[in-house]
């Protein structure tokens, strides 16, 4: 692996740390509402924030304040990165085919069963009758199937499927971003300000006529209203940068981009007051009416989703180009731990809710927690599998065949 590649391995394994953390924390938010709604209770707010405990800190609102400005952007940048190559090998049906496998199973399984696993605990916070029927009868007459955080999957597998159609009607404009991802190599900030230009287009005008945390969903297809345009320009900038090689275009550790990694860092942090600032005084209903303000917020917006993600990038391009072996082995297992995560998150709080622990503690137990069952949920099924493997591997081997090996599908691995 080059330097290059072996950055952005590790950067991957950082990003599920990330996620995690952020559904960890999600339930000592010292902004919660004072007391859990209710699980049948319109607007449904446990979507969002499942549960709710007492044990609340601050420092968890400006964690997840920090991630909320750009880490699905910058998931989906990452996705992109091997799109193009993978496609250019392959051909457009065997990869339309490998994101069915990899992307659409996975997010049918999760949703019809994963998630009201998750949610289970959620309605028992509010229930009369806990039992797993009477669940089941009020799950069945939600007007939606929750989905939870397995919304990034049928959002990817519908960009995959738009970047198969360029892929075979127009596959210049592809190239077209490669080429200016390979002038991003020696000039990022003419990259940085297309991408700026780009996404202001992108979320500016839909940030007027939706609220930030209002979602669209029908059925178990849910996304974030004013998102619905960002979430592309930001995967395909990935396969852009991904169609220029890794070595060649802006995430090349050769290249600008990390050797101004302070740079970077310093204006995400400009960035994200530039947002937080007009953010927190349009909650207030004193404020909402300045003139102006939204307008304000939306624009801190993508310069801080922007410069984000620009100085996560760098930081890693210039200062973990080595093989680390825990974020290795995070980055291999990070498409499983995001799958299987949110049902561990969701199930530590609820049964950490009445313990008398802060709530820095109960966050670490819940964090590390779901981290370490999601891993090794995927472990147990991996051998599971591989057992199943080596049974029809040897039951269809001919006699005198010495072959022991059998090749597995692994979600972790970019294809």
């Amino acid at each position: 692996m080059t330097k290059s590649s072996v950055a952005l391995h590790n950067l991957r394994g950082f990003t599920i740390l990330l996620v995690v953390a952020f559904h960890s924390s999600l339930a000592y938010l010292a902004s919660n509402p004072a007391v859990q709604t209710a699980f049948n209770a319109p607007p449904y707010a446990w979507k969002a924030v499942p549960i709710i405990d007492n044990a609340r800190w601050i420092g968890f609102d400006l964690y997840c304040a920090s991630q909320y400005v750009f880490l699905m952007q910058f998931m989906f940048m990452l996705s992109g990165l091997f799109v193009w190559p993978s496609l250019v090998r392959k051909g457009g049906a065997a990869f339309l085919k490998n994101r069915m496998l990899r992307l659409g199973v996975p997010f049918l399984l999760g949703v019809y069963v994963l998630m009201p696993l998750a949610h289970y605990p959620v309605y028992r916070l509010s229930a009369s009758d806990t039992s797993w029927s009477a669940f089941w009868a009020q799950w069945m007459a939600l007007p939606f199937w929750p989905s939870g955080q397995l919304w990034f999957l049928w959002c990817l597998l519908a960009l995959n499927v738009a970047a198969v159609a360029l892929y075979r009607v127009a596959p210049h404009m592809i190239e077209q971003l490669g080429r200016l991802s390979s002038i991003g190599k020696q000039h990022p900030i003419r990259y940085f300000a297309a991408l700026l230009a780009v996404s202001a287009i992108a979320f500016m005008p839909l940030s007027m006529a939706f609220r930030p945390w209002d979602w669209t969903q029908v059925g178990p297809f849910a996304f974030q209203s004013s998102y619905v345009l960002l979430y592309p320009v930001y995967f395909f900038a990935g396969v852009g940068i991904g169609a220029s090689g890794l070595d060649t275009g802006l995430f090349a550790t050769s290249g600008k981009l990390p050797d101004r990694w302070l740079f970077w860092v310093a204006s995400a942090f400009v960035g994200f007051v530039l947002w937080i600032i007009p953010t927190a005084l349009g909650r207030d209903a004193t404020s909402a009416a300045l003139p102006g303000l939204q307008l304000f917020a939306a624009a801190g917006f993508v310069i801080s989703s922007t410069t984000a993600c620009f100085a996560l990038a760098a930081t890693f391009l210039h200062r973990m180009t080595t093989p680390s072996r825990i974020l290795s082995m995070l980055s291999e297992n990070a498409y499983g731990i995001y799958v299987l995560h949110y049902l561990f998150v969701v199930w530590l709080q609820y049964l950490l809710l009445d313990l008398p622990l802060f709530a820095v503690i109960k966050f670490a137990v819940v964090f590390s927690g779901a981290l370490f069952m999601s891993w090794a949920a995927m472990f147990a099924g991996s051998r599971a599998l591989l057992a199943i493997g080596l049974r029809r591997t040897s039951a269809a081997r001919p006699s005198g065949s010495n072959s022991r090996t059998v090749s597995l599908p692994y979600p972790g691995r970019p294809s």
